[in-house]
């Protein structure tokens, strides 16, 4: 997506077709050994104590936040519930059931702090995106969606170097780069569609883009008002990967234009103009903010925290 962007900013190409695939089929393994049955890289470290997934490695730093600031499950919970109260709007979400606290508690354990609901939900789906040149916006057939800035920054080192468990890895730098690059401020920002590959990737999310202070996230999300349907800050009206399934990513980008066209029906967020996209964390990660045709000038939400 990036790369498509860049590619027309410099006037290599008028229109790019951007998509992404995602399937439930199992692949033999993230590691496969090297060439005599050894495991080499980051990997060394991992597979042996049965540290093959990303809900091991995210969980590492979730449970160090956890610790860190005195924040309960409680904080997780909540990401989680909103994510399905959201869904109950979108026919097409896989998960649409009632999810309270209660429930919450009761799933089964994938790894410590996670819980069944706080992992993504498998899926088969495909996502596209046509990245255009600004000036053919009297051509498109549907109101165009313009990005505002893109935020890219890498500033921390990598997990497979020496990485950070005090947050999710990737967030804060590019969350900087973004602001940065922008005349939009965080009071216009009507909806946040951010990256929930697990629950506690939006806790990360929520404070490096500066919604809230570090530490301060499980206050922010508190009972899943804010965040959820008509919230001050609704965070994945399609209900997100918990809920709506997995995308890697590309489904909070369709949500933020058909959000920012007007044409998300019953979970449609009202006068939606200004959204932020994030993608991955743990891995390089970047986000973007996005605009509708008749942005207004001055919004404030008295509701988000700086």
């Amino acid at each position: 997506m990036i790369e498509a962007m860049l590619a027309v900013a410099a006037g290599l190409c008028r229109h790019v077709l951007c998509w992404s695939s995602v399937g439930t089929r199992q692949r033999p393994g993230l590691y496969p050994p090297a060439a005599g049955g050894r495991v080499h890289g980051e990997a060394q470290w991992q597979e042996p104590f049965g540290a093959v997934s990303p809900a091991n490695w995210v969980a590492l730093a979730a449970s160090q936040y956890l610790t860190r600031y005195g924040v309960g499950r409680e904080a997780l919970c909540w990401v989680a519930v909103a994510s399905r109260r959201h869904a109950r709007r979108n026919p097409d979400a896989l998960y649409a059931d009632p999810l309270d606290a209660d429930a919450y508690f009761a799933g089964r354990t994938i790894s410590t702090p996670f819980g069944i609901f706080d992992c993504d939900v498998p899926c088969d789906a495909a996502y596209a995106v046509v990245v255009s040149a600004a000036d053919t916006v009297a051509d498109l057939r549907r109101p165009a969606v313009r990005v505002d800035a893109v935020g890219t920054r890498l500033t921390e080192v990598q997990s497979w170097d020496q990485g950070t468990l005090t947050h999710q890895l990737n967030v804060f730098g590019p969350a900087a780069h973004l602001w940065s690059r922008s005349g939009v401020s965080r009071e216009d920002v009507d909806l946040a569609n951010l990256y929930d590959g697990f629950t506690f990737n939006v806790l990360s999310w929520i404070e490096a883009l500066g919604f809230c202070g570090p530490g301060e996230a499980g206050d922010f999300v508190s009972s899943g008002t804010r965040i959820g349907p008509d919230g001050d800050l609704p965070v994945n009206p399609h209900g997100g990967q918990l809920s709506s399934g997995r995308s890697n990513g590309y489904g909070q980008l369709y949500e933020a234009v058909v959000q920012l066209r007007g044409d998300a029906g019953p979970r449609q967020v009202a006068g939606a103009q200004v959204a932020v996209v994030t993608c991955g964390g743990g891995i390089p990660a970047n986000c973007m903010l996005l605009t509708g045709e008749r942005r207004r000038s001055t919004r404030r939400r008295s509701g988000v925290q700086r």
